[in-house]
């Protein structure tokens, strides 16, 4: 079974300390907070996106190798993620049998690959952008908000599509965002992050039933203020 220990991460600048956490990547793992509360910070770090103004320190384990060929990353805005000017077969550096293969994995058809991205729809973009990071033999999936930008219906769709996804490929997600009702169906375990410090973790139905700190009381209260939710 894959598994990420992240024994230590920790960001400063010159004048503070912005995260110093440590926590597990298993099976699918959610990181919840609010703006400022790191978890971009985070997400960057561990693809090494941060810039050379900030002081990083880590220490991971895995079973398997972090590089590039091993991390797959879906940003948070799918429609700035592709070259508008360019056919969607060109976005690719994969083979053709490749590209059909995963493409099949997200439920596209491959004639989307003689398509301009402005030919599209959001859900068919989004589609797309997994299909990219799945065009390698990924083993740790990291998602920055990837819901954010699409409608209700085709988040729901991608929120499916990502856990059908995990079950076959048998790969590692780690989830980053504010919003708790886009995790709660695909990931199991949880991570609270706030100011730069982890403050409760656990399986995410237990958390989302019995959250013990008030900050994690109010993070679900405003996401589900107004839905019917039951754990």
């Amino acid at each position: 079974m894959l598994h990420i220990n992240i024994n230590k991460l920790k960001i400063t600048t010159h004048e503070k300390e912005l995260v110093n956490i440590s926590f597990n990547i298993k099976d699918s793992t959610a990181l919840i907070g609010e703006s400022g509360s790191g978890k971009s910070l985070t997400l960057k770090a561990l693809l090494n996106l941060l810039p050379s103004s900030l002081e990083v320190e880590k220490d991971i384990d895995s079973n398997f190798e972090l590089n590039h060929n091993s991390i797959g990353f879906i940003p948070q805005n799918p429609f700035t993620s592709l070259s508008t000017m360019t056919k969607i077969t060109n976005q690719f550096f994969c083979s053709e049998e490749k590209k059909e293969e995963v493409l099949n994995l997200v439920s596209l058809d491959k004639s989307v690959l003689k398509k301009f991205p402005s030919q599209l729809s959001g859900g068919q973009i989004q589609r797309v952008v997994i299909a990219i990071a799945l065009s390698r033999d990924i083993k740790l999936l990291l998602l920055d908000e990837p819901t954010t930008a699409l409608d209700e219906e085709n988040k729901n769709n991608i929120i499916n599509l990502l856990n059908e996804i995990k079950n076959r490929l048998n790969i590692l997600i780690l989830f980053v965002t504010h919003d708790i009702n886009s995790i709660k169906d695909i990931c199991k375990n949880i991570i609270i992050l706030k100011n730069g410090k982890i403050i409760e973790e656990g399986l995410t139905n237990e958390i989302l039933s019995a959250p013990k700190e008030d900050y994690t009381k109010r993070l679900i209260n405003s996401t589900f203020r107004n839905k019917n939710f039951r754990t």
